[in-house]
């Protein structure tokens, strides 16, 4: 199949199959006259791209864990470095989540510490 059949069985724009191919996420084969050319199983790869992307991985990450997949879900198989990647990556994410909750703590301190402005003053 061509990458606008792709695109509309998949929901995925073209722009953004051509990314995941950049990436080296997804490999079409090329026809004669250049047109790239996938495979059936290339509906189920970007729905595990889709589904790795929501989970908040990266490309990069993507890239790594793909040949551990199987399924549409997906399913994965413990490849070598398969959960030390995850484990990274979950530890990045807490992090992170760490560093919002810090963040949005001070920003309700000085919510709660701010007085409204009168109308007096505001004039003024």
């Amino acid at each position: 199949m061509r990458i606008g059949e792709l695109a509309r069985l998949t929901g995925v724009s073209t722009r953004l199959l051509r990314y995941y191919e950049e990436q080296g996420l997804l490999a079409p084969d090329r026809s004669a006259a250049g047109y790239r050319e996938y495979g059936e199983d290339a509906q189920i790869r970007v729905r595990q791209i889709r589904s790795l992307l929501a989970a908040g991985l990266a490309t990069r990450v993507i890239a790594e864990i793909l040949p551990c997949a199987s399924g549409p879900v997906p399913a994965l198989e413990a490849c070598p470095d398969l959960l030390a990647t995850l484990r990274g990556e979950l530890a990045d994410l807490d992090a992170r989540i760490a560093e919002l909750t810090r963040s949005r703590q001070a920003l309700a301190g000085y919510l709660d510490t701010t007085r409204p402005v009168t109308r007096a003053y505001a004039a003024a």
